[in-house]
């Protein structure tokens, strides 16, 4: 090939290779846009409803029974009537104190009782871990449902029946298998010379739980906590089951769902009820997404 034959393939080159990079990057930023509209999508089929609850719940019940919620928006005008015939009437107060008395203990117990076996399981040896193990992911598969009968028959034999702790017994031992699977791949990807390094120092076994695993298992025992709370307090049957014939006000669950069949007031205050069940778990996921993304991207990378 000739001098000048090659001098004129060199830009040829140089413009092929910068024409596919720009192809790239136009590909790229295609897919980026593409990734931020199904993002978009997603936010708006979440929000549209809660908007939707709270425009309805803040109506007057003449303009929520004549015309669609998105009326509100060029003709704002709101009350609080609603909020007040639902405090007044539907009970909500103590249905909310009810859900927070089931959902806290149990949220708790939860972390707890997982954090404590998921370490037991990994760092500790004794007799019978490996079918503790087997039988957690056992249970991990096992319909809550195929226990309702017997622990009903228990629970009115030792007088649980109706009581709050028989809902944290139950809610936190259906629970728990999953919190000590979690947790137990994330200790287990702890790196072990912490653990020798922390031994040949003297520290006992608590000493390490309480100043290894507890600081480093902090975002994946955020994550579970919100797990635990979003599923005892959206729970419905157990609290229907094993709380029938209590003096107690029902869970807020439990009193909506009588609310939508035989409530009087019209649907302004049962939208009203109906927000108020909804803001608290998305107050508490809200203040807490931090931990809960940094939880699940360390169990997924970690665990």
């Amino acid at each position: 090939m000739s001098k000048t034959a090659r001098q004129s393939a060199v830009p040829l080159s140089s413009h092929g290779f910068i024409g596919l990079a720009a192809d790239r990057v136009r590909g790229r930023g295609h897919l980026r846009w593409l990734v931020h509209a199904v993002v978009l999508l997603f936010v708006l089929f979440w929000f549209v409803p809660i908007l939707a609850l709270l425009l309805s719940s803040l109506r007057p019940q003449a303009e929520t029974a004549a015309s669609g919620w998105w009326m509100a928006l060029p003709r704002p005008a709101f009350t609080a009537t609603n909020y007040m015939l639902a405090f007044d009437q539907l009970r909500v107060a103590g249905s909310l104190g009810t859900s927070l008395a089931i959902a806290i203990p149990t949220t708790v117990l939860v972390i707890l009782l997982s954090v404590i076996g998921a370490y037991a399981l990994v760092r500790m040896n004794f007799a019978g871990r490996t079918a503790i193990s087997l039988l957690l992911v056992a249970l991990l598969v096992t319909p809550p449902q195929i226990t309702l009968v017997p622990l009903l028959r228990l629970y009115n034999l030792v007088g649980l029946s109706g009581t709050i702790p028989g809902i944290w017994l139950y809610q936190v031992g259906f629970t728990l298998p999953f919190g000590v699977f979690l947790l137990r791949g994330f200790i287990a990807s702890i790196p072990q010379e912490l653990f020798e390094s922390a031994r040949l120092d003297g520290a006992s076994e608590l000493r390490i739980f309480r100043s290894i695993v507890l600081p480093l298992s902090r975002p994946i025992m955020a994550s579970l906590g919100i797990m635990a709370f979003l599923w005892s307090w959206n729970d419905l049957l157990i609290p229907l089951l094993f709380m029938g014939g209590s003096s107690l006000p029902p869970p807020i669950t439990v009193n909506l769902a009588g609310l939508v069949a035989q409530t009087t007031q019209g649907q302004g205050p049962l939208m009203a009820a109906t927000f108020l069940s909804v803001l608290v778990p998305l107050v508490l996921v809200l203040s807490l997404q931090r931990h809960f993304v940094r939880g699940i991207l360390g169990g997924a990378v970690k665990g």
